[in-house]
């Protein structure tokens, strides 16, 4: 569950990523780059080491309007599209904007799950590169991302882990994400995007 929510996190603000610049640079997105009808279909699996399968299933999004502004439907949750594009003012933030080849920086974050335990996450962030990849969905031009650190929490779970993102400027979102988290390997798989002609 610990897993789950901190990729949530990721995913949610990984969602608001822009298209590359002709210097092949990537803005973040704005709210203009949305659109009603908008969807993402992922597929999740989390094994560990041992075989064991701790999570499965499909994670769908897709850009709604509500109360005439534009959300993203995750789950049983919409979240405004406003929220998802405010710039992160934090000074490790997850993603360190705009998005080029070569640039590093450091991500910490607190969190709190549903059920109360507490958690630090440090991570030394690398955009390594900038080309085709495939997956189920398609083939897409995609920087990659590797986070290399460490999560612990107030249960006494303490782990060193990597996470390699592959984020798809043509689909503003992630394509790919393969975790490891001690014993514990996650893969979330783009498998479907589509939105209106």
């Amino acid at each position: 569950m610990k897993s789950k929510i901190v990729v949530l996190l990721g995913l949610i603000i990984f969602s608001a990523c822009s298209g590359p610049t002709d210097s092949g640079i990537t803005q973040q997105p704005v709210l203009a780059d949305y659109q009603v009808g908008e969807k993402w279909v992922w597929k999740y699996k989390g094994v560990s080491a041992e075989g064991e399968v701790r999570s499965e299933g499909e994670d769908t999004r897709e850009i709604v309007s509500y109360d005439g502004v534009l959300g993203m439907t995750i789950g049983n949750d919409t979240i405004s599209v406003t929220d998802i594009v405010k710039p992160d003012e934090s000074k490790t933030p997850k993603y360190d904007w705009p998005l080029e080849v070569g640039k590093k920086w450091k991500f910490e974050n607190s969190w709190t799950s549903q059920d109360g335990t507490t958690g630090e996450q440090s991570q030394d962030a690398e955009v390594l590169s900038y080309r085709e990849e495939t997956v189920a969905a398609g083939t897409f031009m995609a920087y990659t991302i590797k986070y290399t650190g460490n999560i612990s929490n107030s249960r006494g779970y303490s782990a060193n882990e990597e996470e390699v993102w592959l984020y798809a400027p043509a689909v503003k979102n992630f394509i790919k994400l393969t975790q490891t988290q001690g014993d514990f390997l996650y893969v979330e798989e783009l498998i479907e995007y589509s939105k209106p002609e």
